[in-house]
């Protein structure tokens, strides 16, 4: 039998307010009696009035992101993660995530639409672009949003990213020291944020190394593992071939990675290969297991997020507005000396 806000606040002898505040998250409750208040919470049951707390508040209690229909996300374990940090700690708030998906061409207008119907309290934006109409269009709205990635507006907004940069200049300049020197680039197109700043760190340390053919050997591909296993005939024809690979995203590093098995590769031997963000653990590439730049915080990353977010709906001034954690190198059996 669920117990109401009242009866809770009696059990935990507490005013109703500062159990409001607790369940909500607000900071000004401390995080000893915020988690007091929901084990109690959970422990009899409390279910809270959701129509009357929108009609009290005038918020939506609801949180949203809108994912790109054909880009693959929902088979992206590294974008479950995230929305999974985010929606634990928002469930500790009362407040539901909801996703909504749109195709690329119709994804302004569906942040429009949750704007204007007030479906929603805030927003995260996911997979920002170099020029990104939908942070424009937020900032212009008014609307409380985290951008899960930079672009290039000279507007500030709240961000959370990773360096992206530096991740993948770790992977050229362990390939580099194995002595490899003709390596082969698979990137994602460079509209996307994400893309272009990977890229930019290969660029500087091929440049650095003093490597100026390097750009021969950058293959546009997709987000997907049919552009990935495409590409790698295209790598294998070239002359010479490369001794290395980097792939910019996890989905089409799956396809590479398969695409090579295929053609007969032995990958670490002949051809060294590094994926941003890894193989997924379920994908059926039996013995083995790539070296990757490593984002391994994507839950936490997801509870940041929210926790930003949730400040920003209650109006409260960020104590950091730009969030940049550092990614990590994973070296495994899948890279070696050049052949």
């Amino acid at each position: 039998m669920s117990i109401d806000l009242k009866q809770l606040s009696a059990h935990l002898q507490l005013s109703p307010t500062t159990v409001s505040r607790a369940l909500n998250g607000y900071p000004d409750v401390s995080e000893r009696t915020r988690e007091r208040v929901m084990e109690v919470a959970r422990q009899l049951g409390y279910q809270p009035n959701m129509g009357a707390r929108r009609l009290a508040t005038g918020r939506a209690e609801a949180v949203g992101i809108v994912y790109p229909l054909e880009a693959g996300d929902l088979g992206d374990p590294r974008f479950l993660e995230v929305v999974e940090g985010i929606s634990d700690r928002l469930d500790d708030a009362n407040i539901e995530l909801l996703l909504v998906s749109a195709r690329e061409k119709a994804e302004l207008q569906t942040y429009q639409r949750l704007v204007k119907s007030r479906r929603v309290d805030g927003l995260i934006v996911s997979r920002t672009r170099v020029i990104d109409p939908r942070i424009e269009y937020l900032l212009g709205a008014a609307m409380p949003f985290v951008a899960h990635g930079r672009s290039e507006s000279l507007i500030d907004y709240p961000w959370f990213d990773f360096d992206n940069q530096a991740g993948v200049e770790l992977a050229a300049q362990e390939l580099l020291k194995l002595g490899h020197r003709t390596i082969a680039y698979v990137h994602a197109p460079i509209s996307l944020n994400f893309a272009l700043q990977r890229y930019l760190g290969f660029e500087k340390t091929m440049q650095a190394a003093g490597i100026n053919d390097y750009s021969k050997y950058v293959c546009l591909a997709g987000m997907n593992r049919r552009s990935g296993y495409e590409v790698v005939q295209r790598i294998l024809n070239a002359k010479p071939r490369p001794t290395a690979i980097i792939v910019d995203n996890n989905l089409c590093g799956v396809g590479v990675v398969r695409g090579l098995m295929d053609a007969k590769i032995t990958i670490g031997k002949d051809i060294s290969v590094v994926v941003y963000d890894g193989v997924p653990v379920d994908t059926l590439l039996p013995g083995h297991w790539i070296a990757s730049i490593e984002q391994p915080t994507a839950y936490e990353a997801g509870k940041k997020m929210a926790d930003m977010l949730l400040s920003l709906i209650q109006g409260e001034a960020l104590e950091q507005r730009h969030v940049l954690w550092r990614p990590q190198f994973i070296a495994t059996n899948s890279i070696g000396t050049v052949p």
